[in-house]
């Protein structure tokens, strides 16, 4: 079974600063599932928006080609974790 850590990702970083943590439920029972999360800070949010507002300049100056090539690249890598993580997250989502 895939094991969640239950961090947020900003900027390339785990981070998990709040103190509230959010139970994982299957979307279509409501059963809970293995794992929590983290809620973000108000700190963590801002420092994700602002991670995503230094990034866009770069994506949005990238070919379409080189936009194509670098989600082909987050799907490989989401493929590469398994039919496990995979269900797990349609489980949760």
């Amino acid at each position: 079974m895939t094991t969640l850590l239950g961090h947020n990702y900003i900027g390339g970083q785990r981070s998990a600063n709040g103190t509230l943590q959010l139970q994982s439920l299957d979307a279509t029972s409501g059963e809970p599932l293995p794992g929590s999360f983290f809620q973000a800070t108000e700190a963590e949010v801002d420092a994700a928006a602002n991670a995503a507002a230094a990034a866009y300049p770069i994506y949005r100056n990238l070919s379409a080609e080189k936009r194509a090539l670098f989600l082909d690249a987050i799907a490989d890598e989401i493929d590469a974790l398994g039919d496990d993580f995979v269900a797990t997250v349609c489980r949760e989502t």
